[in-house]
């Protein structure tokens, strides 16, 4: 199937190396890897195996050391590399949603105003549509009777859907998500994973990291990676 579509992220030659006072550490070993529109794709490894490197050298908060990430945007082929920092968290904004394990939610704003947080950030916000966008958000996520709670009168569960509606809301076509499920219990998880696979269509694609291989039947494709090297790929688009 991926014969006939372009990819829209490409990996080529990927490394990034961290500097220790013992030398030069490894993180990702020259890493090759296309990610195409409309998959799910998950990548799997062990603690310190390199999937959180990895992603960030995808999303690009991260430099690499060397090597080329290149991602189709609006028709044409970007090369993170060659981005300023303004321009990198420019295009975040308007192209990516990133979910933590963490939440990272602020604590200082109620949960419609999370959500609505990137839109400002972005330079998308208008008071009265980014404010019923993401009340529509949040009740897509379950949580419409909360909307007014700040993220210390809600569950670990409810703070991880805020989180996904937060990233939901410059309708990004790609959705990066970092251990989502990690600190939930398995009921919670679960429910989390339906959503995401809820927001899979042809205008959207989701990468998720996770070291749980309870899950590799429920993505599209995965990669594993150990030692900073991708070993294997499994399922199909």
């Amino acid at each position: 199937m991926t014969d006939s579509i372009s990819p829209l992220i490409e990996l080529r030659g990927v490394s990034k190396d961290y500097h220790t006072k013992a030398g030069a550490f490894p993180a990702l070993k020259s890493i090759n890897l296309d990610i195409y529109p409309g998959e799910f794709l998950g990548v799997v490894g062990k603690s310190g195996a390199g999937k959180s490197t990895l992603l960030n050298m995808i999303t690009g908060v991260d430099q690499i050391t060397s090597g080329e990430v290149r991602v189709q945007a609006n028709g044409s082929s970007l090369n993170l590399t060659e981005l300023t920092e303004n321009q990198l968290t420019l295009w975040r904004g308007r192209t990516m949603g990133v979910i933590y394990q963490s939440f990272q939610l602020l604590p200082m704003l109620n949960l419609v105003q999370n959500v609505m947080m990137p839109m400002d950030m972005s330079g998308l916000f208008h008071p009265r549509r980014s404010k019923e966008r993401a009340l529509e958000l949040l009740e897509m996520v379950e949580l419409s009777e909360h909307v007014y709670k700040f993220p210390s009168q809600i569950s670990g569960g409810q703070q991880q859907r805020v989180a996904i509606a937060r990233a939901l809301a410059n309708d990004p076509p790609l959705i990066v998500a970092d251990e989502p499920t990690g600190s939930l219990d398995s009921v919670t998880a679960d429910h989390i994973f339906s959503i995401f696979q809820g927001l899979l269509g042809a205008d959207r694609t989701i990468i998720m990291v996770t070291h749980d291989r309870s899950l590799l039947p429920r993505f599209s494709r995965f990669v594993n990676i150990a030692d900073g090297e991708l070993i294997k790929e499994g399922g199909e688009l």
